[in-house]
Formats: structure tokens, sequence, C-alpha cells
């Protein structure tokens, strides 16, 4: 092979690799609290991926991870352009990530709010007898399936972690906090309030009934990476913004709407941690 030749099979190798490399770098990941199964998150936020990469004119690639955890630390890590997420993981990777839009749902609009619930013959009938008793959470960082609970309780003169003998659901699962509750595994358990019927699938009839309802929460944030370049954090924006009530991506991911959110309506989320 000539000098010309090989010259130019050089080049053409180092344009393939220069345009495989901006092919890489013209998509997003998105990935969703792990709330749900995988098979739930897939069918939630299938619309709104192929949405986005309609509306920005690039790939948007989903990401399910599988716990709190480890998709708090992708998002930390620069991993995950696209978030969504509950309100106190929202304020743990704020440093890295920006709320652009939060969500409305119907009941709560932008606010939603957890409830404990136990067996209906249970002897727990209100906040004070909850201590001493075995209760499931649904993780460290659930906000209606902690948060919103331990700020009622804190109100009523209760320390959850000191009062309370605490285990965490496996796999942060709302079901699992059902489950454990429906057939005696622990006292009494702390889920969202429109999760409440989301394992009748999986236990008796009748085996667990609401003891409180709890206080209200800044609802979820759709979050971008702070990195991103304005213009794109911008196109994003408006493409959310653009979504019109009753649209087949907004039902999907059972939200009314979203609604424009800075920041700082999750200042509040940040002081009850320091509790």
């Amino acid at each position: 092979m000539n000098r010309v030749a090989l010259f130019s099979c050089v080049l053409l190798y180092l344009i393939l690799i220069s345009y495989s490399l901006g092919m890489a770098d013209d998509s997003y990941t998105f990935s969703m609290l792990p709330r749900f199964y995988p098979q739930k998150i897939k069918s939630m936020t299938t619309p709104l991926v192929n949405y986005l990469s309609n509306e920005l004119g690039r790939k948007i690639k989903p990401v399910i991870t599988k716990d709190f955890s480890e998709y708090e630390n992708r998002l930390k890590k620069g991993e995950i352009e696209i978030g969504y997420e509950n309100p106190v993981v929202y304020t743990i990777v704020s440093k890295k990530h920006e709320v652009i839009a939060m969500a409305v749902k119907d009941k709560g609009g932008d606010h939603f709010r957890g409830i404990i619930i136990t067996q209906p013959d249970s002897d727990i009938q209100t906040l004070s007898d909850l201590r001493h008793k075995k209760v499931m959470i649904v993780g460290q960082t659930a906000a209606a399936g902690l948060l919103s609970q331990k700020l009622t309780l804190i109100k009523n003169g209760i320390d959850l972690e000191k009062d309370c003998q605490v285990e965490i659901a496996p796999d942060n699962k709302q079901e699992n906090v059902i489950i454990s509750v429906s057939i005696g595994d622990v006292d009494a358990g702390f889920i969202r309030e429109s999760a409440l019927h989301i394992a009748d699938q999986y236990i008796q009839p009748n085996t667990i009934e609401v003891v409180a309802t709890c206080e209200w929460l800044p609802n979820w944030a759709l979050s971008v990476n702070r990195n991103l370049p304005k213009a794109k954090k911008m196109a994003i924006r408006t493409a959310i913004m653009s979504l019109r009530q009753n649209s087949s991506v907004l039902k999907a991911m059972g939200v009314i709407k979203f609604k424009s959110a800075t920041d700082h309506r999750y200042d509040i989320i940040r002081e009850l941690l320091k509790q």
C-alpha cells in the first residue's frame, strides 16, 4: 500500500470515529426513580421518551435503575441527562440536576401526601399507638413513603426512629409495604396516598385500612443535568411545557400537566430533612 492510499485509509478511519462520537453525543439518557417495577415504569415513560425524541430531534435512551440508590448515584455521576424523581431525591441530587418542571395531578395538584395503613383489626387506632410498633417504610429517601408521615409524627410528638421499629420495603416498592401489612409481617406501613390500591391483586380483600392521612409535599420534579448547555435545557423545558392536557404522554405518566418550577420550591424538603 502506497503512502497516499495509507493516508486515505487513516483519514477515512478518523472521519468514521468522529462521526460515531458525534452520533453518541447526539443522544440523551432519561430515567425515572424506580417507584414501581420495571414493566410499569416502561409503560409510563415510553410515550414521553418517544415524544421528546421527536421534539428534540435526538435519540432519548431510557434507563431503568434497580433501586433508589442506583438512581441517585447515576444522576450524581452525570450519567442521566433527564430525570423524573420525588422531591426528596431531587433535593439530594440537586447539586448535579436542576428542576425545570413539576408534576400536577388531579387530587393534590402540585402537591401529594402519604398515608399510614394497618390491618382492620389492629390495635393501632391513633398516631400515638404507633409507639413500639414495627413500621415499614418505602425507603430512606421516599417522600410519601416516609417523609410525609415523619413530618406528621413530629407534629404529634413522635420520633419515628426512637419510638418505632423501622423496616425498609424490599426493592423500595410501595406494593411490598402493602403486602407486608396485609399478611401481618409488620404492624403498620407508610405509602403514598395514590398507591393504596396498587397491590389489590396480591392481597386478600379488606386486609388493610387507612389510619391517618399525612402532610402535603411538593410534587415530583422533572430535572436536567446542570452541565447541559442553556439552549438545550430550554429546548427540553419547552417540549415538556408544550404537552397538552389529556395527551397520551401525560395519561401514561398519570399526570394532568407539568408546570414551571424552580429549585426553591423544594426548600421545604431540605428543611424537613434536617429534622
